[in-house]
């Protein structure tokens, strides 16, 4: 799937009428666009050029965001490939498409609009209707009160002109949208108010009293409705726009997750490069703590690496010489040095991003209901707002009273949420999925999802609360568990390990205090060695224990039991002793 950043879009309506307008380039076996990530997905043979020019004869903008999986350039000119890394450039670029730049937009109009709107309303509710004081020169000046309301109601629409420059341009092309119910309405009350205010005018050249003119000022100015309507709409744009900010987090998150920089080993030195410049093929090294950067072989050394990020898997995978290690995963204890398998948009973390992001500009079944109500609704209500308007004019009521109404119609009439509801949810959906290490390849997989009865898991798809714990304690003969878990916690206290946290807590639950062991050593990817009161100790996994003991053949036979069943069996072996936790 070829994605692309669609700029200009406001409401559904907007998003139905970029999607017909790309399906119809010839080539194009799919489309769809996502309002709430700005995006665009098209799969099909459509040369990008001719896709871009049918979006920008719609009236919108658009770019590629990325050059595809396997590489190459996009339109701001990013390069990523297998071979060429690329990999913090391409997810700086998606980030960059991700970024909330509407909402300080909006904030700023709302602002604006707010303080020309409060002075508007303090003439038109606050003076007229309550009798607040104005400068003298205004009271009962109803021509100089009218003008300052045009000027005031002028002010916010061009605060606001987003709304008429997207609303008439989408009625001219054809495919009006929400925005262009909103430029309707205001425009049209401030069209009446106008003509009203060159009729008093009118009446003022032909002789008319102050007094003649309250009538039409009092019943027939719509200054303020013309000014409220872009106002209030920018109030449910701002809140549309920080919620849609706050569901792609999720996304920015895994991005995040991307390691910036390599510790490259070149001529026997080691040096730190960005992330972009690592190559299939070179040599990094990785101390305890930092990230992975890169998917890679290990080559030198032994450690636990915790792959949470990408797996969900609680308990760090030990890795030695000719494992496989992933970007964005941690080394926890000892120092590896790996060989660069897979590098930029050809990582593990990679795909998963980009799978998530594709999901993100798919369609539910739901959503693709929701987009066909958008697209004739609008019409709709301009229809019916004719209809309104002429029907009252048959029945005998005046043009304002009948244009009242109309403006009603389609002001009330602009429920932008429409089309945004339910994309907010696919997209936080998808957002928490992924946040919990689940992920869906397409919408519609996350809205069958919402509809299972039941679920059959495998032992990697097992459900754990992330943590593990002590659930049996097995001494040898001639020992309690007391004994065994306080030795345990003797050697196990000083390490990170999650095995070991488990085993501390167990220990500290039973008011346990630690002995202090000496020659205290870490043996990556095996377990630990330490001396207690003249004895040897040796913990860690069953393989580690049976190179410096002989395992008795009845918990060598629980073991497996144990590792059947996803448990993490622990051994401890003392001098003289051999014990299984």
């Amino acid at each position: 799937m070829e994605q692309y950043i669609v700029t200009g879009m406001s409401c559904a309506a907007c998003q139905a009428r970029v999607e017909k307008a790309v399906a119809k380039v010839p080539g194009v076996d799919s489309v769809s666009v996502s309002l709430l990530t700005n995006s665009m997905g098209v799969e099909g043979s459509a040369a990008p050029a001719a896709i871009i020019e049918a979006v920008e004869a719609a009236g919108y903008g658009a770019k590629r965001k990325t050059a595809g999986r396997a590489g190459g350039a996009d339109s701001a000119g990013i390069k990523g490939n297998a071979g060429t890394g690329g990999g913090s450039s391409a997810f700086a670029a998606e980030e960059d498409a991700l970024r909330d730049r509407e909402s300080p937009k909006l904030r700023r109009r709302l602002i604006f609009s707010v303080a020309f709107l409060l002075v508007l309303m303090y003439i038109t509710m606050g003076h007229n209707m309550l009798g607040w004081p104005l400068p003298e020169f205004f009271v009962h000046n109803h021509l100089a009160l009218t003008l300052a309301q045009m000027i005031l109601a002028a002010a916010v629409m061009i605060i606001n002109g987003k709304f008429f420059t997207s609303g008439f341009s989408s009625l001219l092309h054809g495919s009006p949208n929400m925005d262009t119910l909103v430029a309707l309405g205001a425009s049209v009350s401030f069209a009446w108010s106008t003509y009203v205010f060159f009729e008093m005018c009118g009446m003022i050249t032909a002789g008319a009293s102050n007094a003649d003119l309250m009538e039409l000022y009092h019943d027939q100015l719509y200054f303020e409705s013309a000014a409220m309507i872009p106002a209030l709409i920018t109030v449910g744009k701002l809140l549309e726009s920080l919620s849609k900010g706050r569901t792609t987090n999720a996304l920015k998150s895994l991005m995040k997750l991307a390691p910036k920089t390599a510790t490259l080993v070149r001529d026997g030195e080691e040096v730190i490069v960005p992330i972009d410049q690592v190559r299939v093929g070179d040599v990094f090294a990785v101390r305890p703590g930092e990230n992975i950067p890169v998917d890679g072989e290990v080559i030198e050394g032994a450690s636990a690496v915790d792959e949470s990020a990408l797996t969900g898997e609680s308990i760090p995978v030990d890795k030695a010489a000719g494992d496989r290690v992933s970007a964005a995963t941690i080394n926890t204890s000892g120092f590896l040095r790996c060989r660069a398998l897979r590098v930029g948009e050809d990582t593990t973390l990679a795909q998963i991003i980009h799978m998530v992001s594709d999901a993100a500009a798919t369609k539910a079944p739901i959503a693709r209901i929701a987009d066909k109500v958008s697209g004739i609704f609008v019409p709709a209500v301009i229809g019916i707002a004719v209809l309104v308007v002429a029907g009252w004019l048959i029945a005998g009521e005046s043009v304002s009273f009948a244009l009242a109404r109309g403006i009603s119609v389609l002001v009330i009439s602009c429920p932008c949420a429409l089309g945004l509801a339910t994309p907010v949810a696919i997209m936080v959906g998808n957002g928490l999925g992924a946040k919990n290490g689940v992920l869906f390849k397409t919408s519609e997989a996350l809205e069958i999802a919402g509809k299972t009865e039941i679920i059959a898991l495998d032992k990697t798809g097992t459900i754990t609360s992330g943590r593990p714990e002590v659930t049996d304690i097995i001494p040898s003969e001639g020992l309690s568990g007391e004994e065994l878990l306080a030795t345990a916690y003797a050697l196990e206290s000083k390490s990170e390990h999650p095995l070991a946290g488990a085993i501390v807590a167990a220990a500290s639950e039973r008011g346990m205090c630690p002995a202090q062991v000496t020659d205290f050593e870490i043996l990556p990817g095996n377990g630990l060695r330490a001396s207690l009161d003249g004895r040897s100790l040796a913990g860690g996994s069953g393989a580690y224990i049976e190179t410096v003991a002989a395992v008795p053949a009845d918990l060598r036979e629980r073991r497996r039991r144990w590792q059947r069943q996803a448990a993490h069996p622990s051994f401890l072996h003392a001098t003289g002793s051999s014990l299984a936790s």
